[in-house]
């Protein structure tokens, strides 16, 4: 029986976690959908008056009424940060430990390039991983940065770049004195995880910051059973992909400067300002906010708790299927709970991603020549995860015909790039289009990167060569320096 001092506190406690959480341009764009004024201002459909019919039946009257941009409303604005805005922000710093915290717009790409451009310039040395995001490398191109490439371990098994050592990058900075910056990303797009705490040590040891691309790692700073964040472990700035898996919509992301960061945080913000859109979708910039919400209220703890537990379920139902792997921490490297490598003997990767897809209706993350790549999302239930388990239990008993291999595909670059130039000087140089056949020796002039996960297989100023074709089956041609 409850009595009525019991009640009082429990009330008092409920009021108290309510007030923990706020949401800042949640609640401002609720209190803006419920006091409508008369718009005489972008966007032109005017609070979906002005669409598409079956466009607005797809996605409901009221997401349109909402999408606006800042400046309005009393939503405060992006650049400068004021208001709401400037608040949500400021709670998103504090929740995942950092010093200041920008919203993005355009994925964690924007936080690349902005990172890129505020703290690199023409003709400066920066130690960058063979196997980083396209956008990492754009930034470079925009400033003329020069990378130099440290290619980490490689997981022959699973024919995936692995943990980066810290032994290798001081290696590289001693023989290159003139290095200004460590860029590293982790996790992998597989989920192995580097030991950044000892790669932070060379940084300091040498007066470099280190910058992490943690796209893949925005859920950690909320589960013990996570890694660890880069922002903890001595990172001066880290960019997080939100809408990859902590619960915002698609394209947002955040770029956060370590509390103790080395780098220029005002010349970042002045590079985001140049890169952002003048009209940011308040829909976007709310999703940010309540995705940080969501991960710090008791409802996304249990999500993220539960997500935890659906993942070693999935993992202890794989480990008792015959003919069935997964990729599992080692020596050397861990993993990240959540994201779920595994491959099928007898059948590629591929093939094992037609066969969920098309017989079981499942759709993975990823897949490469080897295996797929399944994400344990805070969105996922539990019974999810029984049916994707019930039916690689099915797969892998089956004897279904693979002719994957006869075509000589690749999906996962791995290779050790033969750099003959600049990425700026090829990218800006004078070039032509052949046929793929043809470009075997010569030097090419773009990126070539497939998406997911992003990672090039080829670059500009990089050598052609014959170990490239089984990744390059889709193109009939490529751009190559004249």
């Amino acid at each position: 029986m409850i009595v009525a001092k019991d009640l009082n506190i429990k009330i008092k406690t409920e009021q108290k976690d309510a007030v923990k959480v706020k949401a800042p341009i949640v609640e401002a764009l609720k209190k803006a959908y419920e006091n409508p004024t008369y718009q005489f201002h972008i966007p032109g459909h005017t609070k979906g008056k002005g669409v598409f019919k079956d466009f607005k039946k797809l996605i409901g009257e009221k997401a349109l009424n909402i999408d606006t941009t800042d400046e309005f409303d009393n939503l405060g604005t992006l650049h400068p940060a004021t208001g709401p805005i400037k608040e949500a922000q400021e709670l998103a710093a504090e929740a995942f430990g950092a010093k200041k915290t920008f919203f993005l717009l355009n994925g964690s790409t924007a936080g690349n390039l902005a990172l890129a451009m505020a703290l690199t310039k023409k003709g400066q040395k920066i130690i960058v991983n063979r196997n980083c995001h396209r956008s990492i490398l754009t930034g470079l191109m925009i400033s003329g940065a020069e990378p130099i490439w440290i290619c980490p371990n490689r997981i022959e098994d699973w024919s995936v770049w692995g943990n980066i050592d810290a032994q290798k990058i001081e290696e590289l900075i001693q023989n290159n004195k003139d290095v200004s910056m460590v860029w590293i990303t982790n996790p992998t797009y597989e989920g192995v995880v580097s030991d950044i705490k000892s790669i932070s040590a060379v940084c300091k040891k040498y007066g470099i910051p280190l910058i992490v691309d943690e796209a893949h790692g925005c859920l950690w700073n909320f589960n013990k059973h996570l890694p660890e964040t880069a922002l903890k472990l001595g990172a001066d700035a880290v960019v997080h992909s939100l809408h990859k898996t902590g619960g915002s919509m698609s394209q947002s992301s955040m770029l956060h400067i370590a509390k103790d960061s080395i780098i220029d945080e005002v010349a970042v913000e002045k590079a985001l300002k140049l890169l952002h859109t003048t009209s940011p979708s308040l829909m976007l910039l709310a999703s940010l906010d309540a995705a940080r919400a969501n991960l710090q209220s008791k409802n996304g703890q249990k999500q993220l708790d539960n997500a935890v537990k659906n993942a070693k379920y999935l993992r202890t139902r794989l480990d008792n299927i015959p003919g069935l792997h997964q990729l599992k921490g080692d020596f050397g490297y861990k993993t990240d709970v959540t994201k779920v490598f595994i491959k099928v003997d007898g059948l590629s990767g591929k093939r094992l991603e037609s066969i969920l897809e098309i017989d079981f209706g499942i759709e993975v993350e990823s897949a490469s020549d080897i295996g797929v790549l399944i994400l344990c999302n805070i969105g996922n239930t539990h019974s999810d995860f029984k049916y994707l388990a019930d039916c690689l239990e099915k797969i892998a008993s089956n004897h279904y015909q693979d002719i994957y291999y006869l075509e000589n595909r690749k999906h996962m670059p791995m290779l050790e790039p033969q750099i003959k130039m600049s990425l700026r000087d090829a990218f800006y140089a004078e070039k032509e289009r052949i046929p793929k056949a043809e470009a075997i020796g010569r030097i090419s002039a773009e990126v070539v990167a497939e998406c997911p996960p992003g990672i090039s297989i080829l670059l500009p100023g990089e050598l052609i060569t014959e170990e490239h074709m089984p990744y390059l089956n889709d193109y009939d041609t490529l751009e190559v320096v004249k």
